[in-house]
């Protein structure tokens, strides 16, 4: 173990290891609560996410353990869940397998990015100021996904204002049924009236999670969700009626049914049958890839820079050299590895978390702690009954305040310098408002082009960049052509 993990030339011993791995499995087991909520929303069986969640995060953290010699664990991100659901099924129009399709897809891109040190150039091809909105926007977009699941924004639409209802165009008048109502600009939001118990229960979740975060008591995440699941019970909020069909067993029955539906007819089988969905399915491959290399480098380098678990000679290697010799390649390459998995098992990309910043606060710095938050991770699969039972107003908060987290990458732009903040300002802002990452980065990108043009600094402006936004303007193109 000491040879294999180099314990002594890391500054660490066993038990720092084990401390540090359990504190970062207490940090993220809060997510495979969360994920089921989210892309259950999008027809996934729940308990099939759960399970689904914990494989892939079993897998990638322990290769990241024992291939990259890192303590850091990966599993379903929040931003790409809400992207899964929200932009790719509820937006676009995809159903959950071609979604799962589109998962494994990214998973690939990102394997030859990485593998042919394609990653290079795009990291260094877009500025740092459009790299931060991405991160900043992505944490408005969850953000504003939790005040709406949280009840706490209601949304005012008058008659006048709706253009299609149920899918077609609306005149007025009576209706029966309503399905869908899409309205235009003149949609006023409110704040609600709190006076209903699962908006009630949300605001208090929310009031325990501030409290605890700002306490810096580990596991916050957690005991907050714990705690607002038991305050929903005599609120009448949770339902902790346990059937036959959420048993455990059952839940792998799940598992089995969403497990390789991505290749399946419904799936990749269907994904490219017109221009459109073709056109659709590789832009938004391509956006996720994107954010998704973003944010793995951010989280890599920003917790192992810090800490010194990559050292100058480490990031040299990955800056410089073609090989993958630096943990930090092997890191990217493992990143990559499990997010094809996770569109094989039933989940949405998958990323290295932030939280394994707590275990490497507690001591960790080689992958002995990645085995241990393993093994955590596997002993929530006896929990998978349990998974219907917490309510959304119990998750909600959560993703409030790991949006707010997500933000704190906006001190990185210069806002009093417009050439600066506008391509930033409209990337954060499309994301949260259009629901979709996807168009947060072609409105930066376009804005950063259009900028420099005006100012004569075209040879600022990366060929990657010119290329990505080039492949964004088709896509728009191609959406104001369909009916």
């Amino acid at each position: 173990m000491e040879k294999f993990f180099k314990l002594s030339e890391n500054h660490t011993t066993v038990r720092r290891e084990v401390i540090g791995g359990l504190t970062t499995f207490v940090s993220m087991a809060y997510i495979f609560f969360l994920n089921p909520q989210i892309l259950g929303q999008a027809g996934i069986p729940a308990a099939a996410v759960f399970l689904a969640a914990i494989i892939v995060a079993i897998f990638g953290t322990v290769l990241m353990g024992l291939f990259a010699n890192v303590p850091f664990a990966l599993a379903p991100g929040i931003g790409m869940q809400a992207y899964f659901t929200y932009t790719i099924v509820f937006g676009f129009g995809f159903k959950w397998q071609q979604a799962l399709a589109i998962v494994f897809l990214v998973g690939l891109v990102d394997i030859v990015i990485t593998l042919t040190h394609g990653r290079r150039a795009i990291v260094k091809g877009i500025p740092a100021e459009l790299k931060a909105a991405i991160g900043g926007g992505i944490g408005m977009f969850v953000t504003y996904i939790g005040l709406k699941n949280a009840g706490f924004i209601n949304f005012i639409v008058d008659g006048a204002n709706i253009l299609t209802l149920n899918g077609k165009a609306y005149h007025g008048g009576a209706t029966g049924s309503v399905d869908s109502i899409l309205a235009n600009g003149g949609v006023t939001p409110e704040l609600t009236k709190f006076n209903q118990a699962p908006v009630l229960l949300a605001l208090i979740g929310l009031i325990i999670l501030v409290i605890l975060v700002i306490r810096k008591v580990p596991g916050a995440f957690l005991i907050a969700l714990v705690a607002t699941t038991l305050i929903g019970i005599p609120m009448g909020v949770t339902q902790t009626h346990i059937g036959a069909g959420t048993s455990l067993a059952s839940s792998f029955k799940d598992l089995g049914g969403v497990f390789g539906q991505a290749f399946g007819s419904a799936g990749m089988g269907s994904l490219f049958n017109n221009w459109s969905h073709t056109a659709l399915a590789l832009i938004t491959v391509f956006a996720m890839g994107l954010t998704g290399l973003f944010d793995a480098i951010g989280t890599l380098i920003g917790i192992g820079n810090q800490t010194g678990i990559f050292s100058k000679e480490d990031q040299h290697a990955f800056e410089n050299e073609r090989g993958f010799q630096s943990k930090m390649d092997r890191a990217l390459v493992v990143d990559t590895f499990t997010t094809t998995l996770a569109g094989v098992v039933g989940t949405s990309n998958t990323t290295t978390f932030i939280e394994s910043a707590t275990g490497v606060a507690a001591g960790a710095r080689t992958g002995l702690a990645n085995l241990v938050t393993a093994i955590g991770f596997a002993l929530m699969v006896f929990l998978a009954p349990w998974v219907g039972v917490v309510p959304t107003a119990a998750t909600a908060p959560l993703l409030i305040l790991v949006g707010i987290m997500m933000m704190g990458e906006f001190r990185k732009i210069a806002w009093d310098n417009l050439e600066i903040a506008l391509p930033a300002f409209f990337t954060s802002i499309f994301m949260a408002f259009s629901y979709s990452i996807s168009y947060g980065i072609a409105a930066g990108f376009l804005f950063f082009i259009l900028v420099k043009l005006v100012l004569g600094k075209w040879r600022e402006i990366s060929p990657v960049l010119v290329i990505v936004s080039a492949f964004f303007l088709v896509n728009f193109v191609i959406l104001a052509l369909m009916k």
